[in-house]
């Protein structure tokens, strides 16, 4: 039985979101603002397109790395202090990066990019945050609303590669470089937005409720309507140092996903559905640009993706609430591989299947990542989550860092098409594994 919060927890709740979602506009422009450009700039610096994947490796990597970073800091400290490290982190990177164009340094170029990642690490696990203090069957909705927050800034960011050069131009810096600096202007704002209003923190007070009244804690479910029940566990266990420590650990967030099938489901449908949008979605900038594809048409058709990406999170996290993580997973696995075959059917250059195919990904990115993170967070108890949200993190980084770099091996020695295929097959496999990773026995 769900029982429902205090005003005063309602009223914290809902501050906390709208936190997360200010922040995450600004944190969108951080962390898109260069995407659309980031590939061409690793593919000129490096002199060769086949290494283009690796600035977008480099960068997921590193948001694996520093997800590790951030869940150990949120574990001890709160999710505010974990947060904002990410985006002071990724504020350094982006200085890097400009360094690197202006230098001339591929070397540097990836440094940058590595420690970029640590916006991407804490643009993902907001999401997480704003489902700290939510009622079961209200998860899936609070997640997503900071999921879709993402997508003011996140669309605005690629269109600013028109301005990029009129900033490179008043900054003299080389012209792929000018995106980034509204990069690190978009980074700072969140970093403040997060520092200064996310009080309380919903970590610390979601631990500060499991000692006070324990038995309103869930206990694991699998994502699926009306899991919620209610805690056994005695008061107080929710605040032990020593679980507090645990939780935030890579090995003990791996142990508690491996023992419930729902979240180890959730972590594949994160890691597999990033791995096929980050693959598709990097080399898409060469494909158009082989068809003499304009900056601003490419910084248009990635817009469109991430529209598809984020602006339908809302429907997505009602849906998953309604009708279950694993169903909405499935659909994902659907849409993914819709995706594949209309942008591998694409002919180079600017077209409308390829756009089609972009935002159908985006759609099937979404239902993965939404659906993901319910099915993980409700299989879990409040002391295993903040290192399984971490993991899950880290595992959708290696998969996005893995597919980015292949992707562009791919491209380089057999072409687009034969990169959307395999894409194709991913989304396949995680359909497979939805029928067989069922609710633990």
């Amino acid at each position: 039985m769900t029982t429902t919060p205090p005003l005063s927890i309602d009223r914290t709740q809902r501050r906390t979101i709208a936190t997360l979602a200010g922040s995450q506009v600004l944190g969108g422009v951080g962390v898109t603002a260069g995407v659309a450009v980031g590939t061409l700039l690793a593919a000129d610096l490096s002199g060769s397109e086949t290494w283009a994947g690796l600035g977008g490796t480099s960068q997921t990597v590193g948001g694996a790395v520093f997800a590790m970073v951030i869940a150990r800091v949120m574990a001890a400290r709160g999710r505010r202090p974990g947060l904002a490290l990410g985006y002071v982190i990724a504020i350094i990177g982006g200085l890097l990066v400009i360094t690197a164009a202006v230098i001339g340094s591929f070397g540097l170029f990836l440094c940058g990019s590595l420690l970029f990642g640590g916006a991407t690490a804490a643009n993902s696990q907001a999401r997480f945050a704003a489902a700290d203090l939510s009622e079961e069957h209200h998860r899936g909705r609070h997640l997503s609303i900071v999921v879709w927050a993402t997508t003011i800034g996140a669309v605005a960011g690629p269109n600013l590669t028109g301005l990029g050069d009129d900033a490179a131009q008043v900054l003299g810096i080389p012209v792929l470089a000018g995106p980034y600096a509204f990069s690190l202007i978009g980074l700072v704002l969140a970093t403040g937005v997060l520092w200064l209003w996310l009080r309380p923190d919903p970590l610390l007070t979601a631990r500060a409720m499991a000692v006070a009244t324990p038995e309103t804690v869930a206990r694991p479910g699998d994502g699926q309507p009306g899991d919620g029940q209610p805690n056994d566990g005695q008061p107080g266990e929710a605040d032990t140092a020593a679980a507090r420590a645990a939780s935030g650990t890579p090995v003990g967030g791996l142990r508690s996903i491996l023992a419930h099938r729902p979240a180890l489901l959730g972590l594949l449908a994160m890691a597999l559905g990033h791995a096929v949008m980050v693959s598709v979605m990097v080399m898409t900038p060469l494909h158009m640009r082989h068809g003499a594809a304009s900056l601003e048409v490419i910084g248009i058709v990635i817009s469109l993706h991430i529209v598809g990406m984020y602006a339908f999170s809302p429907i997505t996290g009602w849906a998953v609430d309604r009708f279950g993580g694993r169903v909405i997973v499935a659909t994902g696995a659907a849409l993914l591989l819709t995706a594949a075959i209309l942008a591998g059917s694409s002919q180079t250059g600017p077209s409308i299947r390829l756009t089609a195919g972009l935002i159908v990904l985006g759609l099937g990115w979404s239902c993965t990542l939404i659906a993901g993170s319910t099915l993980l967070t409700s299989a879990l108890s409040l002391n295993e989550r903040t290192g399984a949200q971490g993991m899950a993190d880290v595992a959708m980084g290696l998969a996005g860092g893995g597919g980015g770099f292949l992707a562009g091996v791919i491209v380089q020695q057999w072409g687009f098409a034969t990169l959307a295929v395999l894409a194709g097959g991913l989304g396949v496999l995680l359909g497979v594994l939805v029928f067989l990773l069922r609710r633990d026995p």
